[in-house]
């Protein structure tokens, strides 16, 4: 059951309900991005909508930046839990991809922001790190803003943004790659499994290639990241090239980027998205369970909005 409110659960006229839905996609996406995971954002909207029906509203200058500051709170709080659930998680963890609209392909910062790659990055940073970094880069929100939200002073907060900046240029790819550039090599890429040629996988995986997979301990995947070419190349044709159910691999765009949908005998199995770098792919991202495929069903509509500070 979707919690997120409507308008048509309240009167239309609610000063309440039509703020909140005005803005429901942008204070998901920033839940998205600092929790990587929808469910989690779902709730976080949840906790989000039940604060704001309690706040008087002619107290409050900026209602779009009232709403973002209660998101990233109740998105801190959750995070906070998350990394409990995280490190008993079996396998490796990887974020819960989207299903996304075209104009989110179109956007080149907001599906940059979203790619699998990034979210991996931000993963790496500490709960208020994310906080900082997500608000100050992908939405431009005043430090000043970001300081009322994680409970910090402007100062501490400019320090924290730059150290945060400086961890995630470190990581993040050298640059923005083209959808078109990408979509070419995971062509490449479906035609080598397809053919199950070794050569013509080799040829379209860089040589520091990493593959990670996330079967949650619900379908198998690989308990540790796999690296180096050779290897991720025996990998995927000793898994998907020699499954004795027929398998087909179709193209779809995930995060506002180019993915793979796989299907064994006409279910679901997983989303394959990838970074790519020179032509060739250097990371690969294979969702596998199940939990957390409900989102490559439908459409998740994102956006960075305009101006969100206060």
């Amino acid at each position: 059951m979707d919690p997120r409110p409507k308008a048509s659960d309240h009167d239309a006229t609610d000063p309440a309900t039509e703020t909140f839905v005005a803005h429901r996609n942008l204070l998901f996406t920033v839940a998205y991005e600092m929790l990587g995971s929808a469910a989690d954002a779902e709730d976080v909207l949840q906790e989000t909508w039940l604060r704001w029906v309690k706040v008087d509203l002619e107290q409050v200058r900026d209602h779009r930046a009232y709403l973002v500051r209660i998101t990233t709170r109740q998105s801190l709080n959750r995070l906070r839990s998350m990394k409990r659930r995280k490190e008993a998680y079996v396998g490796q963890w990887l974020p819960e991809p989207l299903l996304t609209a075209p104009d989110v392909a179109e956007d080149v910062e907001l599906a940059e922001s979203v790619s699998m790659a990034m979210m991996l990055v931000l993963e790496t940073l500490s709960p208020t790190e994310r906080a900082v970094f997500v608000l100050r880069e992908a939405f431009d929100v005043s430090y000043d803003e970001i300081a009322a939200a994680v409970d910090k002073s402007p100062v501490a907060v400019r320090q924290i943004a730059h150290r945060a900046r400086q961890h995630v240029d470190a990581r993040r790819p050298r640059r923005v790659v083209s959808a078109s550039e990408t979509r070419a090599a995971l062509e490449s890429f479906q035609r080598a499994l397809a053919t199950g040629d070794p050569q013509s996988l080799l040829d379209v995986l860089a040589p520091e290639v990493v593959l990670m997979s996330d079967g949650g301990g619900l379908k198998k995947a690989a308990p540790r990241p796999i690296s180096g070419a050779d290897k991720v190349a025996r990998f995927m044709l000793g898994g998907l090239g020699r499954n004795e159910l027929p398998i087909t691999v179709a193209p779809t765009v995930v995060n506002g980027n180019p993915a793979l949908l796989v299907h064994l005998d006409g279910e679901m199995d997983g989303v394959m998205a990838a970074c790519v770098e020179d032509a060739r792919i250097t990371g690969l991202y294979y969702v596998r369970n199940p939990e957390k495929l409900n989102r490559v069903e439908f459409e998740t509509s994102l956006t960075l909005g305009s101006d969100v500070r206060g």
